[in-house]
C-alpha cells in the first residue's frame, strides 16, 4: 500500500520512535529495505535522489515501487529526497510519488519558505506530503571517489529556533529537516548532534521533525534525538556500504565472471538487509504494523 509520509510521522510523533529513510538506487536496495520493513513489521520509507532518476528514470522509479507496494502488507512511501528545482518535482508527483522534500536550505530564509510554500500548495492539491529543510545539513564526503569532504563547519548552519515558527506560518510543511549537527555521506570524524538545539526547537514546533545524515552517527545519539522528538531519520551510506562490499567479496571469489546476477547480488542482499534490520530495530519502528 503507497500512502503519503503523514499518517508514518504523526503516529511516530505520539508514540516516540524513529522511521528509518532509506535512499534506493536499484530493485536490489529496494526490495532489501522492503523485505526487511516486512519482517520487522515496519512502515518503510524509501527515498529516491536526482542522481538516480534522470530522464526516464523517473517513471521507471515510481512504476516500480507503486508497483512493488502491491505486493506487501506494510504501508509503504516513496519521498523525493533533496529536490531544488519546483518542476522537477512536479514531475514526480505526476510520476506518483507520494511525498517530496524541496531542499532550499541553501536559499536565504525568504526565498527558502516562499518556495517551499509553493511546492506545499501544489503537492497538497495531489494528496502528497512535503518536507521541507531550515538550517543546512552539509556534506561529508559522499558520490564518487573524487568526492571531497566539505570545509562546512556544521555548527555554521544549524538550524535557528526563532526562524522555525516563522517558516511554518508561510510555509505549511508535514515534516521539517532539522540541522543539529550531522552531515550526509562518510564522516571523518564522529558528529556530536546538538539536543540542546534540538530541544529549543521541538518547544516551538509542532511538526514532526527529520534528521538526515544517519549513516555513521552513533546509535546512542540517534537515539537521545528521537526521544527528544526525531521522527524519521535518514540512511544511505550504510546501505550503500554494505552493497558494495557484498558485491566485491563475490566479484572476488567467482572465478566465472559471467556468473547470473541472481547469484552475484547474494552476499549483498544478506549484508544489506543485516544493515536494515538493524536500524529499525534501533529506531524502534519495529512492531508498529
Amino acid at each position: 500500500m503507497l500512502v503519503n509520509l503523514t499518517e508514518m510521522l504523526l503516529d511516530a510523533q505520539k508514540n516516540k520512535y524513529a522511521i528509518p529513510a532509506f535512499d534506493i538506487s536499484n530493485y536490489e536496495m529496494m526490495k532489501a529495505v522492503l523485505d526487511s520493513c516486512e519482517a520487522e513489521k515496519s512502515p518503510a520509507l524509501l527515498l529516491g535522489l536526482g542522481v538516480d532518476l534522470s530522464q526516464k528514470n523517473l517513471s521507471l522509479m515510481a512504476g516500480m515501487v507503486k508497483m512493488a507496494s502491491e505486493h506487501y502488507s506494510i504501508p509503504i512511501c516513496f519521498q523525493l529526497d533533496h529536490a531544488t528545482d519546483i518542476e522537477f518535482i512536479k514531475q514526480a508527483i505526476n510520476a506518483g510519488f507520494s511525498s517530496v522534500m524541496f531542499d532550499g536550505s541553501k536559499l536565504p530564509f525568504d526565498e527558502n519558505a516562499k518556495k517551499t510554500a509553493e511546492v506545499v500548495k501544489f503537492a497538497h492539491s495531489y494528496g502528497v506530503t512535503v518536507e521541507a529543510e531550515l538550517g543546512h545539513v552539509g556534506n561529508a564526503m559522499v558520490g564518487d571517489e573524487s568526492s571531497s569532504i566539505s570545509n562546512e563547519d556544521p555548527e555554521n548552519t544549524l538550524t535557528v529556533p526563532e526562524e522555525v515558527t516563522k517558516f511554518i506560518e508561510i510555509a505549511d510543511v508535514d515534516a521539517l529537516a532539522v540541522a543539529i549537527g550531522t552531515s550526509h555521506g562518510v564522516y571523518k570524524k564522529t558528529p556530536s548532534l546538538r539536543i540542546d538545539r534540538l530541544n529549543d526547537i521541538t518547544a516551538i514546533c509542532n511538526k514532526p521533525l527529520v534528521l538526515h545524515g544517519g549513516s555513521g552517527t552513533p546509535n546512542d545519539q540517534m537515539i537521545d534525538a528521537i526521544k527528544n522528538g526525531i521522527t524519521k531519520i535518514n540512511i544511505f551510506s550504510d546501505v550503500v556500504e554494505a552493497l558494495n562490499t557484498g558485491l566485491k567479496n563475490k566479484l572476488n571469489s567467482i572465478t566465472n565472471i559471467a556468473t547470473w546476477p541472481a547469484y552475484v547480488f547474494e552476499e549483498s542482499r544478506v549484508l544489506m538487509r543485516k544493515v536494515i534490520t538493524n536500524k529499525i530495530r534501533t529506531f524502534g519502528s519495529n512492531n508498529r504494523i
